[in-house]
């Protein structure tokens, strides 16, 4: 599901609103950076984000910032212009990889007004192929927008880091994942009960596309009419009741309470790994097992 519902415009990606409402303005005002850099963990919109601003950038008629999504560049951009090219550092990290698009940087567009690199994963790049990045990063052509996105931005150079526009990517919420999942489930002609979606939030550990594809799975276990419970098998999960009973436990000091809690884990056959990590979520300021 992570592939075909992604956001199509900044309105549609949660939880980033500030990112998305300064890249709205600056398309709207033409006042734009020639480096953009994308960081947050995994599945929060930096890609995403990244396709936006590439297609309204191009837009030839863009809605307050947003990307018309009809006009024949957000067509072209969206199919799979030569003009948007995308790279995956992790796999084209030489310093070769990165000459070769120095050297596309200096033609003209062939269908759009800018050409746009996305490189995914830019930490990955080698040193030489930083260097190598760095004057072209500091000097671009006019016709050209770099957008770096990356996981891990300690790993980039500072010359880097100080040449582009950067952006931080927040985790998101469980009511932000819990509210996005049940409106895609509605266009996939699914359900999820509250209880499981919620469960699915928290295993998702503040990614979209980890909670998509949770969900994805416990449909193929369970079908489009998914439970609770159905959410437990599929994950190797506990409920949050028996992550409150375990966290009691544990805070009035009772040993005997919380070994018995952690025996009924076994005995269902959960996975403790998941177990464990469910517990140290509980604890955490952001879960909240009543759902409100």
């Amino acid at each position: 599901m992570y592939r075909e519902y992604r956001p199509e415009t900044f309105g549609e990606v949660i939880g980033q609103d500030h990112i998305t409402t300064i890249l709205k303005n600056q398309v709207r005002d033409g006042k734009l950076s020639h480096a953009y850099l994308f960081c947050g963990s995994r599945g929060t919109g930096k890609t995403s984000s990244a396709k936006i601003l590439a297609r309204a950038v191009n837009c030839l008629d863009p809605k307050d910032g947003e990307p018309c999504g009809t006009c024949a560049a957000c067509r072209l951009a969206k199919a799979g212009s030569a003009d948007v090219i995308e790279i995956d550092a992790a796999s084209n990290n030489s310093v070769d990889n990165v000459r070769t698009l120095i050297d596309q940087a200096q033609f003209a567009p062939l269908e759009l007004k800018y050409r746009v690199f996305i490189i995914d994963e830019v930490h990955m790049l080698s040193n030489a192929a930083f260097n190598a990045l760095l004057k072209t990063l500091e000097e671009p052509p006019k016709h050209v927008l770099f957008i770096l996105a990356t996981t891990e931005p300690q790993k980039l150079p500072a010359t880097i880091i100080s040449r582009c526009q950067r952006f931080d990517f927040h985790r998101l919420t469980i009511a932000h994942i819990v509210a996005n999942l049940t409106a895609v489930l509605k266009k996939a002609g699914a359900s999820i009960e509250p209880n499981g979606l919620r469960l699915i939030a928290r295993a998702a550990d503040g990614g979209m596309r980890d909670a998509l594809s949770l969900a994805d799975q416990c449909l193929s276990y369970a079908g489009n009419s998914v439970t609770e419970e159905d959410v437990l098998n599929a994950l190797g999960s506990v409920s949050s009741a028996m992550l409150e009973d375990t966290a009691a436990a544990l805070l009035r000091g009772s040993a005997a309470d919380a070994v018995r809690a952690l025996d009924e884990v076994v005995k269902n056959g959960r996975d403790l790994g998941v177990f464990l990590s469910d517990l140290s979520k509980h604890f955490g300021s952001d879960y909240n097992p009543t759902g409100k």
